[in-house]
């Protein structure tokens, strides 16, 4: 759980607003613009994607295709020092911004996702999502991403929810490791629901409570927070499954506070899918360096490395696995939460789009 300072001494409080001054100013000190726009570049209407990213050169052709096609038209990418060719090939797309900073990951991705949303994304809907995910929601197909959002704007909600599945192939990942991304999309086709716990999006137990009990609603039209999944099966990891990746940045929205979580948001009552390919480019070989480099605090990456090197022909794969997941399903098997009120919103776009007295189908 998060501790609010305010519960603490003088003394400490002092001592935690000066670390976090000194950490402003280091981070302030190491910021760097390399490419495109200074500033925000979006129209009113259109959504900027930010996405941290690390020698993420194995993820940019399939990760262009598929946020291009949702209709996205604005990048906003923060690098964190990658040596590969990451950078020149951003370079080349357009429509597209790089910050960097060489900071420690696992202590400052927070500042930098909040920086670049603020930054690029003030007064305006923002997608955050990482190299490894793939954003979907209900209607995508019919209303896209802008039908969404203006869903979204005309009901004041600033912030849709998404619940993460992790995506994993039959084979052993150690026969996969060296499988490029687009046909990892194709291949990690199976799920795994057998093991996710459920909270209240309020409840202390979440331990993002600092940062929702700042949200709206409050009330049991909220979401769940769910945890757990294959990773927890498997490896004992603690996964927080819930994101809050598409937010309204306005005067009191505090965009990428945390990797799972915004504050001072009205939450919408769906959510979306956020389909995660973890264990695509070689995650062994990535979790062995993140080791080694103790990057990350939370002791995920030492869990999965322990494993997979006692086991390495591990598969992820259960008789519990099922295949391909769609919305309709995951919302049925309690994963996804619909709401009635979008469900009338898009029976009436619909409508509209097919004309009065014809079907969706014509």
């Amino acid at each position: 759980m998060t501790t609010s300072t305010a519960r603490l001494p003088l003394s400490k409080r002092l001592g935690k607003r000066l670390e976090r001054y000194r950490e402003r100013l280091r981070f302030a000190a190491s910021l760097r613009h390399i490419h495109g726009p200074r500033r925000r570049f979006a129209a009113p209407e259109e959504v900027t994607l930010v996405a941290l990213v690390r020698n993420g050169s194995y993820y940019l052709d399939a990760f262009f295709d598929y946020y291009q096609g949702l209709g996205i038209r604005h990048f906003v990418f923060f690098d964190n020092g990658s040596d590969d060719d990451t950078i020149t090939q951003i370079r080349k797309r357009p429509g597209t911004a790089i910050l960097q900073s060489r900071l420690p990951w696992g202590a400052f991705e927070n500042a930098f996702r909040s920086y670049a949303a603020r930054r690029y994304a003030t007064d305006r809907w923002c997608l955050i999502v990482d190299m490894d995910e793939i954003f979907d929601f209900q209607g995508r197909a019919d209303i896209g991403l802008t039908g969404l959002v203006q869903y979204l704007s005309a009901n004041g909600y600033t912030a849709f929810m998404a619940q993460m599945l992790e995506m994993f192939p039959k084979a052993p990942l150690r026969d996969v490791a060296k499988m490029p991304y687009p046909e990892v999309l194709e291949a990690f086709s199976f799920y795994d629901l057998s093991a996710i716990s459920a909270y209240p999006y309020h409840s202390a137990d979440t331990g993002l409570s600092f940062f929702l009990n700042q949200n709206h609603p409050k009330d049991a039209n909220a979401p769940q927070v769910l945890f757990g999944g294959v990773r927890a099966k498997v490896f004992g990891e603690a996964c927080c499954l819930t994101k809050h990746p598409l937010l309204f940045v306005g005067p009191a929205v505090q965009a990428g506070v945390h990797p799972h979580a915004a504050s001072g948001v009205r939450v919408a009552p769906m959510t979306g899918l956020i389909k995660h390919y973890k264990f695509a480019d070689d995650a062994l070989a990535r979790d062995r360096k993140s080791v080694e480099t103790a990057s990350i605090a939370h002791g995920e990456d030492k869990l999965r490395l322990e494993r997979l090197s006692k086991q390495p022909d591990l598969s992820l794969w259960s008789e519990a696995a099922r295949e391909t997941p769609d919305i309709a399903t995951l919302q049925d098997l309690g994963f996804l939460k619909a709401s009635e009120d979008y469900d009338a919103y898009l029976r009436e776009m619909s409508r509209k789009r097919t004309g009065p007295g014809k079907s969706v189908d014509g």
